[in-house]
């Protein structure tokens, strides 16, 4: 799995707010499992669960217009 931008920013606020990924998951009311395979880059995430996981840092997600890929 690689890391995304939704994955780097979920670790990111994890730390800033000093939460292991076991109290993440508590708080938010998902799994340990899911919030490991979340800041792993997993692509196939339930969008309902990474909205829980967001509610906790006044975050949601939303349509974000696309990087262009330019291949030489």
């Amino acid at each position: 799995m690689n890391e995304t931008r939704l994955s780097t920013t979920i670790k990111q606020l994890r730390k800033e707010y000093n939460l292991t990924q076991q109290d993440l998951a508590y708080k938010s009311g998902v799994g340990l499992r899911f919030v490991r395979e979340l800041e792993q880059g997993k692509p196939t995430v339930r969008m309902d669960k990474v909205n829980q996981v967001l509610e906790l840092f006044n975050l949601q997600l939303g349509p974000v217009p696309m990087e262009r890929r330019t291949d030489e």
